[in-house]
């Protein structure tokens, strides 16, 4: 299925939670001389303008990092980011995860960006232009199973499906340890919603028991409106850099307030 855009909700507090511990990892990583690869299977098109209808109707944006600003100091990598993003493309522009990789990262290092979605990957295509990214229009798992181990082996992959397709959450386990093993320097991080129907838990149950030593954190939040099913807001890492729980505490600590 080729439906969702995620400009209805890109800005939402899903997106803080996951879009501020990709960017502390991956600032974390580049801290090092040594290149890196980073891999993301469903990109989306990078760049959103929260002024737009789309983000509007919802009014996500709004509720997220709209609302939440304050919470990342100007030297956050995740701040850093949303400045450069917003004096180089107006005031409402976000940066979706392939725009803040891109811009986090140096020349030396390796991109490779996944989407299926024709308007999308057309998008994603010309927010990445000025980067040199490599932008795949295929399925982001097979891309992901095609290029591990990558060179360099030293990186990270962000997994961060529509859930759409309602077979994601039993093949998901399946995928991440094939990956794993191939690539088992490589630091590989999930997004998953936190449901109201629970359908996330045997995913992440059967994840915690094939990788009891990966990091697992969740923050709550309100629903976006009455009977919106997500009230959270999880990431499943594996091999997180030293530091990620520490700044995934500071999160929660974040989100407890709202």
């Amino acid at each position: 299925m080729l439906s969702y855009q995620h400009i209805y909700h890109a800005g939402n507090l899903a997106d803080v939670h996951k879009h501020a511990l990709l960017a502390w990892m991956l600032a974390y990583l580049a801290v090092k001389d040594k290149p890196l690869t980073y891999i993301e299977t469903h990109g989306g098109r990078a760049l959103y303008d929260l002024s737009g209808d789309e983000a509007l109707r919802t009014g996500e944006a709004a509720q997220g990092i709209k609302k939440v600003r304050s919470w990342f100091a100007p030297d956050h990598p995740y701040a850093r980011v949303l400045k450069q993003v917003e004096t180089e493309n107006g005031p409402n522009s976000y940066p979706g995860s392939p725009l803040i990789a891109a811009s986090l990262l140096r020349p030396t290092d390796q991109i490779h960006i996944a989407e299926l979605h024709p308007r999308e990957h057309a998008a994603l295509e010309l927010a990445l232009s000025p980067f040199p990214a490599k932008i795949h229009n295929r399925d982001g798992f097979e891309m992901a199973h095609a290029l591990t181990p990558p060179t360099p082996r030293r990186g990270l992959m962000l997994i961060d499906p529509s859930y759409e397709v309602k077979d994601d959450y039993a093949a998901i386990p399946r995928h991440i340890s094939k990956i794993a093993r191939a690539w088992n320097v490589g630091i590989i991080a999930l997004w998953y919603p936190l449901l109201v129907s629970k359908a996330h838990l045997p995913m992440l149950n059967a994840l915690t028991k094939a990788h009891p030593d990966a990091l697992r954190h969740e923050v709550r939040f309100p629903p976006a409106r009455p009977g919106h099913g997500m009230v959270g807001s999880g990431m499943f890492i594996i091999n997180a850099p030293y530091g990620t729980q520490d700044e995934a505490k500071r999160l929660s600590a974040k989100f407890a307030t709202l």
